[in-house]
């Protein structure tokens, strides 16, 4: 049964529909993804499901005392206090009586990661994103509306929210650029292209797969139709010979024909985004030797930095919500100066910087003169007017006169682009370029990025961004030091697993063996005359091998599974077993080494 149906809904805003003809419906259980290029409607039709907005035609059907939770954007001027306090505010919207230390309020604070007692006035931007995530949660609606809900979020914190959402009982529906949490989170993808609503019951990657072929039957079909009405409209003009025809049926087809094709709409165009590559750079680009930064009076940020970039080399950058990721950006680009070591830049360094909080927009100009003061921009060597260069990234021309400061966080992120792009570069700096940007926007970016024959430097909390882009990452820790590792996100996790596991067997090894050498001069049989094993002690002997092999393996596989932050998400009872099977693993493997050592003594 659907929690809610949208039947033959449509809406506009003075021009043409938005929403044309929209039938969904959505149920229980469903975790859907609602994709669209950016202006085609998308949060038009989550405030017309959410209540906020009545559509101009169509019928919405509702469950009985549906409850539907939405994300909020901004934190409200009003929400003082703690974070527990203003969460629970938010349940007692629904019912009265909630106090901040309510079970629901306090386990879902620990879920995402929340300190209850904070104040939410001193919040980073990324800690109030999840306070708003928390406020719509706490209610657990039956229908869950989340806008880019990984917008600002550290890699920790959206790991936290896909396991939240993969247990959540209720209905969601989504919009996100995110891919990595689309794939896992998604049940069902729904595209709203030209007004109309297209289900696609499958994967991300078969829906790519699925929707290019119908673009291409739909291109073949327009091609004919085009042909078509080209040679109706041929045959009319032949004026008096076409009267005498006085075929009456085919003149009132041309009229059908010319109607359908005024109706038509044409798909978004994808933006043309082209990046000007300057003189090369000498071959390295930045070194960092022992570098450590920290503002005054303040913990380190920074801790014995040690990396060299080179020309060409892709740096993806992550780590958690103010663990330094923007201050290391400065460092490595002079804009700061280091508290010790040093930071030596190559030759020849152009260098082009997309900053996460857009601060190089003015939001008193207009989109043009934001890019330049100018009628005309040199592009490649090749003049070209303004207009025509701001159309490439999206902006038509009427857009293009209007203020920076009436932009949406999609339009802004690709105007930024367009600015930054309008000089040449031999290095890229870009911190947080993937949000807002839609999918076909991003991947254009991504592979342009790897296609630049220069450097980049990339923060982003995007792991399918940083997984395509990257050639080595470098990850700032809570204690502040820096560790690279090849490869993108994957690669990074697969190589700190491997290393955790490593380590731990190693430990555990050297301890028990440590273990078993310093109490093998207590044993007396050290001291004693060889002897030999009985049959009983000799089969004794020849199957701990294996058995220690097999409880090695376990103990490995394990540790794997409690080195995966998304295991201490999960329920205390388990939590709890799993670790007592690890303690006596443990005491079972030292007391197997410690037997082995003693028969062989024999």
């Amino acid at each position: 049964m659907s929690l809610i149906a949208l039947k033959s809904v449509g809406h506009s805003f003075g021009g043409p529909k938005l929403l044309d003809g929209v039938d969904m419906g959505i149920a229980r259980g469903e975790r859907v993804c609602l994709l669209g290029r950016n202006g085609e409607g998308k949060s038009t039709l989550m405030r017309i499901i959410a209540g906020e907005l009545r559509p101009d035609e169509g019928e919405i059907v509702r469950m009985g005392g549906l409850r539907i939770g939405q994300l909020s954007q901004d934190i409200s001027a009003s929400s003082t206090g703690t974070i527990s306090e203003v969460v629970a505010a938010s349940l007692s919207e629904f019912e009265s009586g909630v106090y901040p230390d309510d079970y629901r309020v306090t386990t879902l604070l620990s879920r995402l990661g929340l300190p209850e007692e904070a104040l939410v006035a001193s919040l980073s931007s990324g800690m109030k994103r999840r306070v708003l995530l928390a406020q719509a949660l706490v209610s657990e609606p039956d229908l869950l509306l989340l806008d880019e809900p990984t917008n600002h979020l550290d890699i920790e914190a959206i790991d936290k929210l896909e396991e939240y959402l993969s247990r959540y009982q209720g209905a969601v529906l989504f919009v996100t650029h995110d891919r990595a949490f689309l794939e896992r989170l998604a049940t069902r993808i729904v595209e709203l292209d030209r007004g109309r609503i297209y289900p696609w019951d499958c994967d991300y990657k078969t829906f790519l797969e699925r929707r290019e072929q119908q673009w291409s039957a739909e291109a073949r079909q327009v091609a004919l139709f085009d042909k078509k009405l080209a040679l109706e409209e041929a045959w009319i003009r032949q004026g008096i010979k076409a009267r005498r025809t006085r075929n009456e049926g085919r003149v009132r087809a041309l009229k059908s024909l010319r109607e359908e094709r005024s109706k038509r709409r044409t798909r978004q165009a994808t933006a043309k985004i082209d990046i000007q590559e300057g003189e090369k750079s000498g071959a390295m680009v930045i070194e960092a030797k022992a570098v450590s930064f920290a503002y005054t009076d303040s913990k380190p940020i920074i801790c014995e930095l040690e990396t060299k970039l080179y020309r060409g080399d892709k740096i993806g950058l992550i780590g958690p919500n103010g663990a330094g990721k923007t201050t290391l950006l400065k460092l490595l680009l002079g804009q700061l100066a280091p508290s010790s070591g040093t930071i030596r830049q190559g030759s020849n360094l152009q260098i082009a910087y997309f900053d996460q909080v857009k601060a190089m927009l003015d939001d008193e100009k207009t989109v043009q003169k934001n890019v330049s003061d100018y009628e005309s921009i040199r592009i490649n060597g090749q003049e070209r007017h303004i207009i025509g260069y701001l159309q490439d990234f999206l902006f038509a021309p009427e857009r293009a006169r209007s203020l920076v400061k009436y932009l949406s966080g999609g339009e802004r992120s690709r105007l930024l682009l367009a600015k930054l792009f309008t000089q040449p570069a031999n290095v890229l700096v870009l911190d947080e370029p993937t949000n807002d940007l839609d999918l076909e926007t991003l991947e254009l970016l991504e592979s342009l990025l790897v296609d630049f024959s220069g450097t980049v430097l990339v923060v982003s909390h995007d792991r399918s961004f940083v997984n395509n882009v990257a050639t080595s990452t470098l990850v700032i820790g809570p204690d502040g030091r820096v560790k690279e590792y090849d490869g993108g996100y994957d690669d990074y996790l697969r190589q700190r697993l491997s290393q955790f596991s490593a380590g731990s067997n190693n430990t555990e090894k050297e301890r028990v063996k440590d273990s078993s050498v310093k109490s093998e001069p207590e044993k007396p049989i050290l001291t004693q005359p060889r002897r030999k094993l009985t049959n009983k002690e000799q089969r004794e002997l020849e199957a701990l091998p294996a058995m220690i092999e097999q409880q090695e393996k376990q103990l490995a596989e394990l540790l794997l599974t409690m080195a995966d932050p998304s295991f201490y998400r999960k329920d205390k009872s388990e939590i709890t077993t799993l670790s007592s099977k690890v303690e006596a693993l443990k005491a079972n493997l030292a007391k197997a080494y410690e037997r082995w050592d003693t028969l062989e003594a024999y």
